[in-house]
């Protein structure tokens, strides 16, 4: 690895435990206003006292995050995209470059890619001439790979997931983010079968802060690098708490008893 990728790669994973708490916050272009980021500079502010170590947006939203004062927050640049108006939601289009995302000072780039989908192939040529770009310019590639299409019976299938992360590792990502599968056994295949760092996504709201907690520590005792999780972070009702207690099992190792303390106190 080249010492730009791997100085950028600190600034996004902790360098102590080699893990990570990303949150998204990519979502306008694809729903519009989301509750939670009507303010794209307050929340990473929230987002940055809790300890998490980097956010992903899209270009035109990196100058509104930008804060003045309090700690470092590494910055990931997506550069794919699609509206859910769109006929073909499923169909991300790349809308900028590595160069661009490296001019406003990116520490990495994210491309997404839906396997199964009818446009597998133009996602999947994004994802391997962007690697190539990434690789030249040494700045890290988060692929976020998920099964989506008329053959896709089961997104989550274990089988399923460990395909989508192996198609982010074989085409040159160096973060692989992918759907969790619901259990230490059938995720640790996952992460054994990909041999660079594997986030989960969180996907829906899901019902509990509980069971976000207990799907990050599982996955983590999975052999996973941490998480990626923008909606079940940025709309809690209390975001830095929630980042708080994520860091605790992220970083500290923590149980999950011990984070919900942490939360409510």
């Amino acid at each position: 690895m080249n010492t730009g990728k791997a100085l950028r790669l600190d600034r996004i994973f902790n360098r102590n435990t080699r893990r990570t708490i990303v949150v998204p916050m990519d979502h306008g272009v694809t729903v519009g206003p989301i509750q939670g980021l009507e303010d794209i500079r307050e929340m990473v502010t929230r987002l940055v006292n809790g300890g998490a170590n980097a956010g992903l947006v899209h270009k035109g939203c990196v100058a509104c995050g930008h804060r003045s004062e309090g700690r470092d927050f590494g910055l990931i640049v997506h550069l794919s995209a699609s509206t859910s108006l769109s006929p073909f939601p499923n169909r991300k289009a790349l809308v900028t470059t590595v160069e661009e995302a490296l001019r406003m000072g990116a520490d990495g780039v994210s491309v997404h890619v839906n396997i199964g989908d009818e446009n597998e192939s133009v996602m999947l040529e994004h994802l391997g001439s962007t690697a190539e770009r990434a690789d030249y310019w040494g700045i890290p590639l988060l692929a976020m790979v998920y099964a989506r299409g008329p053959k896709i019976r089961n997104e989550y299938e274990p089988e399923v997931v460990a395909h989508c992360a192996r198609v982010g590792m074989e085409l040159g990502a160096d973060i692989v983010k992918v759907n969790y599968t619901g259990s230490v056994e059938s995720f640790a295949h996952v992460t054994e079968s990909c041999c660079v760092p594997v986030v989960i996504a969180g996907g829906e709201k899901l019902d509990s802060t509980q069971d976000l907690l207990e799907m990050v520590k599982n996955s983590l005792m999975a052999g996973g690098a941490g998480l990626s999780v923008g909606r079940n972070v940025f709309q809690h009702d209390d975001p830095t708490g929630l980042v708080r207690a994520l860091h605790h099992i992220v970083h500290e190792n923590g149980s999950v008893d011990e984070a919900m303390r942490l939360l409510e106190n």
